[in-house]
């Protein structure tokens, strides 16, 4: 069995838990370091007078001293390394947009406490030069992050509309730096409420500094395989404009690239917590297949997504398609045969002409992928129903109804892209079995939980939630549980979660879709044809399902399922 280093964005299940099941369901062991190296919570203290919140404080980042080491430490019994640097530099996604004093010196030795880390990233190929080494990295987000270091939901709504509005354009590295509080006329912005700009812009010269450095220092100088470059939480115009057209610029003008693009070294695109999936699909195809490319196509079902932008990104949804082909490894076919196919739901109106669609791709032997693009951050009802009623649905090679557009299409053909290259490849029996089992289970899982809780059960605990708060300033208790709900009344949201998620298990392995005995799922890939396996048994264990980052958007939900 293959090997993979894999550090992660942070410790959030999407971007752990699920990776290394994925690894699991293409036959790759997925080395991780340790929880507590890797552990990421928001505030975790708070101060108050009365009935009223006066502050938050203590969260908690990845250990990058340990996390350094842990590369160091297993670099030898890797095959391939897939290196989140907000994790390795900053101690995870929210460890890197902390607000600064200070944006750093200049470029590009602007902080060697952070460039002292990335540098492992050299040393990796500098002692394991013929192992693949992939890279993640993020554009610092729009918004500030909700109660880390006693930042509030205000600052959060005054800091993305501050983000969004247009700055005057610059092409230089540091004149975009300096220019973050100008506007398109020249004059400057006024000054915030609830947050500090100038520790907010500190911030982002550091990490726009860093994402020079990998670029330039590490991907230019040979140091990296593939990078991919997500920008997460974005906008068609704002603060991000100039970075983004400079990291575009760099990769035309120094890697070859084509519209800031070069599927074989780097990708930018919109998303960050799809490219664990997506890097992981680009590594199976690479340990498994030598870096074959396989076909892929897109149809859309309601309107074509070149006529849709999230609210949360900045390129169009095709265009996002296109470019997380190119991140996972594979090739955009527009006509002619294909490997594999897109399913891009767009309307629920016609979810039914979808599924249609998807069960002839299946009785055709068409591996097929579904997005959901209706429900927002959740799974529509329409088009969930619809998918659940039909067997064919538990034969999908990926699925995804989660969050932005971006993260939706890196979870789903990040999932596909590592299958299908264990499908086509692999023939011993054992293998076979386990990865389908836990091809099965993430499968099974991304209903449970992009539908099941994040369009039911979430109502609840966040009703109960707010219901219950302590704190008459703080509308939103559920955006941290253990502070702003008494224990007792956590203890009450915990006990909620897990006895619906018990529900939600049964009732799941009830539909068509996943119905034990009869609804099956892709076991093997050959040219004479295909073989599969029946689900026989899901099942979650009570205690798993938890708020690990305490509040209700994150669940940790791991349910097993096995075929035969």
């Amino acid at each position: 069995m293959k090997k993979v280093l894999y550090v992660p964005l942070d410790d959030r299940p999407v971007n752990l838990d699920d990776v290394v099941v994925q690894g699991k369901a293409a036959g790759i062991q997925v080395i991780v370091p340790a929880a507590e190296d890797v552990k990421n919570r928001l505030d975790t203290q708070a101060t108050s007078t009365g009935t009223t919140l006066t502050s938050t404080f203590a969260p908690v980042f990845g250990n990058t001293s340990n996390i350094r080491q842990f590369i160091v430490d297993h670099m030898s019994e890797a095959d391939g390394f897939i290196i989140s640097t907000d994790m390795l530099a900053y101690g995870g996604l929210i460890g890197s947009r902390r607000f600064r004093t200070s944006g750093g010196g200049t470029y590009p030795d602007y902080d060697p406490a952070t460039t002292g880390l990335l540098d492992v990233i050299r040393q990796i190929k500098q002692s394991c030069p013929h192992k693949p080494v992939y890279v993640l990295d993020t554009i610092m987000r729009l918004a500030t992050t909700v109660f880390v270091e006693g930042l509030t939901q205000a600052a959060y709504d005054e800091a993305r509309a501050f983000a969004q509005q247009p700055r005057l354009t610059a092409t230089d590295f540091e004149a975009i730096m300096a220019g973050y509080d100008i506007k398109p006329d020249g004059t400057n912005f006024g000054v915030p409420v609830h947050f500090d700009k100038e520790q907010y812009y500190n911030a982002r010269r550091h990490k726009f500094k860093t994402n020079h450095y990998v670029l330039d220092q590490l991907l230019h100088a040979g140091y990296i395989d593939f990078l991919a470059i997500g920008v997460d939480d974005s906008y068609t115009q704002g603060v991000q404009a100039n970075e983004i057209a400079f990291l575009e610029g760099y990769v035309n003008d120094h890697l070859g690239g084509n519209d800031g693009q070069n599927p074989g070294k780097v990708i930018i695109l919109p998303d960050a917590d799809g490219l664990g999936y997506s890097l992981m699909g680009r590594m199976a195809s690479h340990l498994h297949r030598c870096g074959s490319k396989p076909r892929y196509r897109v149809k859309y079902f309601g309107p074509d997504g070149s006529t849709i932008i999230n609210p949360y990104e900045y390129m169009s949804v095709h265009e996002n398609i296109q470019h997380h082909v190119e991140m996972i490894g594979g090739r955009f076919v527009t006509s002619g045969p294909c490997d594999a196919e897109i399913v891009g739901i767009t309307s629920a109106s016609q979810a039914a002409d979808a599924v249609s669609h998807m069960e002839a791709n299946d009785a055709n032997h068409v591996p097929t992928i579904v997005i959901d693009f209706v429900g927002g951050g959740a799974a529509d009802e329409t088009v969930t129903q619809a998918l659940l009623n039909s067997q064919s649905t538990g034969g999908l090679l990926g699925y995804s109804g989660w969050n932005t557009a971006g993260n939706k299409i890196g979870l789903a053909l990040g999932m596909a892209q590592s299958r299908y290259a264990f499908l086509v490849t692999e023939n011993r029996p054992h293998a076979l079995a386990d990865a389908v089992n836990a091809h099965g289970s993430l499968l099974f899982k991304r209903f449970l939980k992009d539908y099941y809780y994040k369009k039911l059960t979430i109502a609840e605990i966040r009703t109960y939630s707010r219901a219950h708060a302590l704190f008459t300033n703080v509308p939103y208790a559920d955006q941290n549980m253990r502070l702003f709900n008494t224990p007792a009344d956590y203890e009450v949201l915990v006990q909620l979660l897990r006895e619906r998620m018990q529900t939600n298990t049964g009732t799941l392995a009830q539909r068509n879709a996943f119905l034990l005995g009869t609804s099956r799922s892709i076991r093997q890939i050959k040219k004479h044809g295909w073989t599969y396996s029946k689900y026989a048994n899901a099942a979650l264990d009570f205690d798993n399902p938890d708020f690990i980052w305490d509040r209700a958007f994150e669940i940790t939900l791991r349910p097993s399922v096995t075929l035969h």
